[in-house]
């Protein structure tokens, strides 16, 4: 018995010692090696789960998911660009690029996501804004578009610059700008590549091509998983942006200066899917209300809404409330099919999302005999 009790304990310390510390999180919720991380939602941008998420800290390459995202929405993909001297033997990770090879962004973007190449990142970097320095004041220029005040760019690739910072927050609402982008969206969650290695007297003849697999994990580990970046810098410490999409529920992951970012990610995304759904409470059209009508062949019209209510919400949730507001009480015939007379609004959990309400019919206006024919009109 006491064998058998001894060797019970030595196989309890054993699975203790190798299973994740973030099971035993307080209250369910993972406990994180990163200095820095946040979950969010990426359609509304809502915080789900947080560490220190506002700080300013080095973000290393993950920097790249702004350079493909700009350089995406400012270049056509199948365009060719000539390699600068710029971007030749920049420092750090490189697909060694040649000085006056010809490749298309399409395929630098490739180079820049899945091999986090600094060459590519600096090459497109000149394509866009004719220079480094430019492209940096470009890529601060879009983090202000998105709202974001806590982030600084000098370069495109995120080598190491005091001045060159993000917060995990901030990260997370770029990437999922950057995720709503088809092309970044595709190429982030692309395992493997091959992109050409053009012939130049810098570029000899015998290498044809340049063989590219994606450093993120997740891909075909994670159910869902989609990308986005991983970086690494020796002062930011590892950096990691994931996300993944089930049922219609994006989340974005972000982690920076995390030791165990892997398990920090799964750990992060499992609690996400495990606490929160994607709920369609009314689909187009679902949701119905009669507005009144003055001087029509009808005392009503009937509206709809004319976009669904999707909310992300917590699985364990209250009731939901709906609202319906207006400008006027009722509305003059004629009304035709499709105006916009009301808005609906439906909260829930703090949450709320809004459709306008239109009509599904048209209503006309009856002729001088109505049924107000004996009320007197007071100027």
């Amino acid at each position: 018995m006491k064998l058998f009790r001894a060797a019970t304990a030595l196989l309890l310390a054993c699975l203790l010692a190798f299973m994740p510390l973030n099971v035993f999180a307080e209250g369910g919720r993972p406990s994180l090696s990163a200095k820095s991380a946040v979950l969010i939602d990426a359609s509304s941008g809502e915080v789900l789960l947080e560490k220190n998420a506002r700080e300013q800290m080095g973000m290393a390459s993950t920097t790249k998911i702004m350079t493909a995202l700009i350089a995406a929405e400012r270049l056509p993909l199948g365009r060719v660009i000539s390699i600068p001297r710029e971007a030749v033997n920049t420092e750090g990770s490189s697909v060694y690029l040649c000085e006056g090879e010809l490749l298309s962004v399409r395929e630098l973007l490739y180079a820049l996501l899945l091999a986090s190449a600094n060459d590519a990142a600096v090459a497109l970097a000149v394509a866009v804004s004719g220079s480094v320095e430019a492209f940096a004041a470009l890529m601060n220029e879009r983090a202000g578009e998105l709202g974001l005040t806590d982030t600084s760019f000098v370069n495109p690739h995120g080598l190491y610059d005091e001045r060159h910072y993000t917060t995990a927050y901030d990260l997370a609402i770029i990437s999922a700008a950057a995720l709503k982008n088809s092309a970044v969206r595709e190429i982030a969650s692309s395992k493997r590549a091959i992109i050409p290695q053009g012939v130049t007297p810098e570029c000899p003849e015998g290498i044809s091509a340049r063989y590219l697999l994606n450093h993120n994990k997740l891909l075909g580990r994670y159910k869902g998983a989609i990308g986005l970046k991983t970086g690494f810098t020796k002062k930011s410490g590892r950096c990691l942006v994931s996300a993944a999409e089930r049922d219609g529920l994006l989340l974005i992951a972000v982690t920076l200066n995390a030791p165990d970012d892997w398990n920090d990610h799964t750990a992060m995304l499992d609690y996400g899917y495990s606490h929160y759904e994607c709920v369609t409470l009314y689909g187009v059209g679902e949701f119905v209300y009669d507005y009144p009508v003055s001087g029509g062949c009808a005392d009503f019209v009937r509206l709809a809404n004319t976009q669904p209510i999707t909310l992300t919400l917590p699985k364990n949730r209250s009731s939901h409330e709906c609202t319906v507001t207006s400008h006027r009480r009722f509305e003059l015939a004629p009304v035709p099919r499709g105006k916009s007379l009301a808005e609906l609004t439906v909260s829930i959990e703090g949450r709320s999302v809004s459709s306008p309400l239109c009509a599904i019919k048209s209503v006309d206006r009856v002729g001088e005999k109505n049924k107000f024919k004996d009320f007197i009109w007071i100027p």
